[in-house]
């Protein structure tokens, strides 16, 4: 053991005559414990909440789309779909029409988001259609009335349940003698989901593709644009990219990252405000050690006095109360890690905190700790404590042996 290193663990771990110093050890090694504790279960707690919202959002939306400036160009290019799928990366792809119309019920009328899909292929790409509460995708080629599914928030405002009878109000309209009237179709409620998210559950409706050209007077391979997962979700950006070049003009591709920017870089602010505003904690921590180490300084004078008179340098006595602030540092983040990852986990087996089911997407406190999260926590802790012990120990080393001898 280095000589270093084997005074600053006797300084920090014998007896001293003076306890109040011992105590002010335990507040800085506390402060520094709370303040990584804090830190680790607050950022994991974000990073669930900002999953399940991404999860929820992906869960009704397809990873990128594809677009054309010319409304037209699906039509005229039969092979578009192929074109999609054979992309390296695309993992499934399905056409769409997606427009608003009015929807009338029993309970009264409601403007909504119509969807036309393709029964056979949507599931693979929006993977809330797995997750239908009530019904299925496949009673949407029901015999009869065409089916429609519904979100269980607008089920509740209309009245509405499986079965029910409901009118689509196109704006568009059709022309006759007297002018242009709505175009209006009756559909049956064939399913009913339930992401979680209000906006979604509450005003958004699914329909077959033929079902969404009826009702809006569209030709019949008509279609939006083409919707279309990926292998990595987090490189939707390059394969929309390499979607757009296969198909050339008109065509574009948006990605989930282009078209939700603004709310993903909100909550990153967020994370970085979260992140700074716990970090007080552990510097409050760090300045205690300042403390700590500036009073055992004063306590030592005559051991460093002695040590440096039998040839210990003034790097070495530096040394010794700069290693003497980093184990204070060192042992409080570990015991940070310990309550703050023991905490996570005890909230992600338990679910123990419960959160009301009207006002949030879930019903339980998610958390999701990232290694790459504690790592960063862990290394400016320990950066924090570090910066703390250069002054203390600075002014040990400039202490001169004859002056602190000179009393005794």
């Amino acid at each position: 053991m280095r000589f270093e290193l084997f005074v600053a663990l006797r300084y920090l771990f014998s007896r001293r005559k003076q306890t109040f110093i011992y105590i002010i050890s335990i507040m800085s090694i506390l402060g520094v414990a709370l303040g990584v504790g804090a830190l680790v279960v607050v950022l994991g707690v974000y990073n669930g909440l900002t999953t399940d919202m991404r999860d929820k959002i992906l869960g009704a939306n397809a990873h990128a789309i594809v677009l054309s400036h010319v409304p037209s160009a699906f039509e005229t290019h039969t092979d578009v779909l192929h074109q999609v799928r054979i992309v390296p990366g695309v993992t499934g792809a399905t056409p769409f029409i997606y427009t608003e119309v009015m929807l009338s019920g029993g309970g009264g009328v409601k403007g909504v988001v119509l969807r036309g899909i393709d029964p056979h292929s949507a599931a693979d790409v929006l993977s809330m259609l797995k997750q239908i509460s009530t019904g299925s995708v496949q009673a949407l080629m029901r015999e009869g009335a065409p089916g429609i599914i519904i979100g269980e928030e607008l089920a509740k405002r209309l009245g509405l349940g499986l079965g029910s009878r409901v009118n689509l109000l196109s704006p568009s309209g059709q022309k006759t003698a007297s002018g242009y009237a709505p175009r209006i179709r009756p559909f049956e409620v064939a399913g009913m989901f339930k992401t979680g998210m209000f906006e979604y559950d509450s005003s958004l409706a699914f329909v077959t593709l033929a079902a969404a050209r009826d009702v809006l007077g569209l030709p019949e391979h008509y279609i939006s644009g083409i919707e279309l997962t990926v292998a990595d979700l987090f490189k939707a950006d390059q394969i929309s990219l390499d979607v757009a070049k296969a198909l050339g003009s008109p065509f574009y591709v948006r990605s989930w990252m282009e078209m939700n920017a603004n709310l993903f870089a909100a909550l990153k602010l967020e994370k970085i405000g979260m992140f700074i505003l716990l970090a007080m904690v552990v510097l409050i921590g760090s300045f205690s050690i300042v403390a700590t180490l500036v009073m055992l300084v004063m306590e030592k004078t005559r051991d460093i006095a002695i040590m440096m008179s039998m040839g210990a340098t003034s790097g070495m006595i530096r040394r010794i109360f700069m290693l003497q602030g980093s184990i204070i540092g060192l042992i409080g983040t570990l015991l940070g890690y310990a309550f703050g990852l023991s905490l996570g986990w005890l909230l992600k087996r338990y679910q123990f905190i419960k959160l009301p089911e009207n006002v949030y997407t879930l019903d339980h406190l998610p958390i999701s700790i990232s290694p790459g999260d504690v790592l960063i926590i862990g290394v400016s802790a320990m950066a924090l404590c570090f910066l703390a012990t250069l002054y203390p120990a600075r002014q040990a080393s400039r202490l001169q042996p004859a002056e602190a001898l000179r009393y005794e």
